[in-house]
């Protein structure tokens, strides 16, 4: 289990409960991402990135290019969590609740998502829902990761998040991420991110609302990574929704 010291997720956490959320949420409903800088420090992700090679803490390894959803590989943490995603997680779910509510409710999709990111998983696990979906995912040269949504079963929270745990342009070379937004009888559009090493970026899993001539239509979005042209690229994604497998 990678180890921190409590101090250094207190830090964490106190960076999380300081960001400017108002701006965060409006950038959320825009555009469908936004970004945390320098969240975690270079240490902390080294951290995250020795603790890949330890398989006691993974629940599953999947090798990418077998199921054709790119060229690398990816490892599903084991609950329980490490104590900084699961605070983390935690933590920031509460920030994001009223940003997919206000979605859900503009799009008419259903009941709200509960307060406490604790009872989002009752919810799961009444759907059979149980696995941890929190994972670190490793690219090396000419790795990377078709376009996808992360669905894992009925019960999904539509916003996510992924820190790069090592520096673009240092570390590796391309590997930028990548979101598609589709609107209704339009073309794709194509958005080309290039987060740092330790920051957050928040972005939808599957859809957005946006406002149009009859009110509020679904925008539909994925995500991936570009091909890595030099070194390795590690990040670690974490999920709301707890998966069926």
């Amino acid at each position: 289990m990678p180890q921190f010291e409590s101090a250094q997720i207190e830090s964490v956490i106190e960076k999380i409960r300081t960001a400017d959320w108002s701006q965060i949420s409006d950038q959320l409903h825009q555009q469908g991402f936004a970004t945390i800088q320098n969240v975690l420090s270079a240490q902390q992700c080294q951290t995250l990135r020795n603790a890949y090679v330890d398989e006691s803490l993974y629940r599953k390894t999947v090798n990418m290019q077998r199921y054709r959803f790119g060229l690398g590989e990816y490892k599903y943490f084991n609950y329980p969590l490490p104590d900084l995603i699961q605070q983390m997680r935690r933590e920031i779910y509460s920030f994001l609740v009223p940003v997919a509510n206000a979605w859900f409710d503009v799009l008419g999709l259903g009941d709200p998502f509960p307060k406490a990111h604790e009872e989002l998983l009752k919810q799961c696990q009444q759907h059979q829902q149980t696995k941890a979906t929190a994972l670190i995912l490793k690219y090396q040269q000419e790795g990377f990761n078709t376009l996808h949504q992360d669905i894992y079963g009925d019960v999904y929270f539509p916003l996510q998040l992924v820190i790069v745990l090592n520096q673009q342009n240092e570390d590796f070379i391309g590997g930028e991420f990548v979101i598609t937004q589709q609107n209704p009888r339009a073309q794709s559009k194509a958005m080309v991110l290039q987060p740092n090493q330790g920051d957050i970026l928040i972005f939808t899993t599957q859809f957005k609302p946006e406002q149009g001539v009859r009110g509020y239509h679904r925008v539909n979005m994925k995500h991936g990574v570009s091909t890595v042209l030099q070194g390795e690229r590690y990040s670690l994604g974490i999920i709301f929704h707890d998966a069926v497998s």
